[in-house]
């Protein structure tokens, strides 16, 4: 014979399986949009791109031979025909982000530590700060192109109105081509980093820094011991977000000094660009696509462990 409590337990439960159920449909539905659009922007090109790397696939051509893994061995093979030009590239994609990565982390903790003091006209400067990143990287790229000129542009005329060399060539040589390519981006995308940061210092506790104050620490006491782990989970977004950025650089380099002096300056992107929209190469355009993810993934996956394990 059933237990009566038992019986009665199971049917009074099934309203509140229903109302689960029919929340769980509600939360999927409120998603469905989002997931069509993921499923189609996002990942049906990235299960076609893995088909096309298995291809050596020219878009002119009926025809696409299979061929394997063979475009993902010839990016690791010396002696293949991309082994030594998209190397280069990604070496020069890691300068641009060794160059360009510190600066977007230091500059923008900076100026957020001094804005987030209680200072006149704060708003106004946060809006100064965060101004250029509305632009579009073609403006910004274009205006600097000319500003940099090294023979009619605006920096090396004032240089030389100051009594300073005014023959630097900020485009066409290096040095000097990434050290203008990493200081326009600075200027380009500190802000956002800087909106970003500020917002995670308005989440620490002034009371912490009170009881700081009492036990004696000094300024930097402060900074190193309540501003930087309070700010540590929002300082792993941002690092983030600044590597894949600085990693898939394009439009700058592009627009700016064109990859040159020679292909210096070119990055990975540009050299994927070029191997699948010029040379018709999406096969192995697609191959190195996805090295360059894999990296990026591993970096990113790294990043978040060691952060992790300093959180505990």
């Amino acid at each position: 014979m059933a237990n009566p409590t038992i019986t009665a337990s199971r049917r009074g439960s099934r309203p509140g399986g229903k109302l689960a159920a029919r929340k769980t449909l509600t939360a999927y539905l409120f998603l469905a949009p989002f997931l069509v659009i993921f499923g189609i922007f996002v990942l049906f090109p990235a299960i076609y791109g893995l088909w096309i790397s298995l291809h050596v696939w020219n878009p002119l051509l009926d025809v696409h031979p299979f061929v394997g893994l063979q475009n993902f061995i010839d990016l690791f093979t010396p002696d293949s025909l991309t082994f030594s030009d998209f190397w280069e590239s990604m070496g020069a994609t890691g300068i641009f982000v060794l160059g360009s990565v510190p600066l977007l982390l230091a500059i923008p903790l900076a100026v957020a530590i001094l804005l987030n003091r209680k200072v006149r006209g704060g708003t106004f400067f946060r809006g100064v700060f965060f101004a250029p990143y509305v632009l579009g990287v073609a403006v910004v790229s274009v205006l600097w192109r000319y500003l940099l000129d090294p023979q009619l542009g605006v920096v090396n005329a004032v240089l030389g109105l100051l009594g300073l060399p005014d023959d630097i060539p900020w485009t066409v040589d290096v040095p000097w081509a990434w050290i203008s390519l990493i200081g326009i981006t600075v200027w380009w995308t500190l802000g956002l980093n800087t909106v970003i940061l500020l917002a995670g210092l308005k989440g620490i506790s002034a009371d912490l820094y009170e009881a700081a104050s009492i036990d004696g620490a000094g300024a930097w006491r402060k900074f190193t011991s309540v501003t930087l782990p309070g700010l540590r989970p929002v300082m792993v977004f941002v690092f983030t977000v600044t590597l894949l950025a600085s990693a898939n650089m394009f439009g700058q380099a592009f627009l700016i000094t064109e990859g040159g002096p020679g292909t210096q300056t070119r990055t990975a992107i540009m050299y994927i660009a070029n191997q699948g929209l010029v040379q018709n190469q999406m096969g192995a355009a697609t191959a190195m696509s996805y090295v360059l993810f894999a990296i990026l993934a591993v970096v990113s996956v790294i990043n978040f462990r060691l952060q992790r394990d300093n959180t505990k």
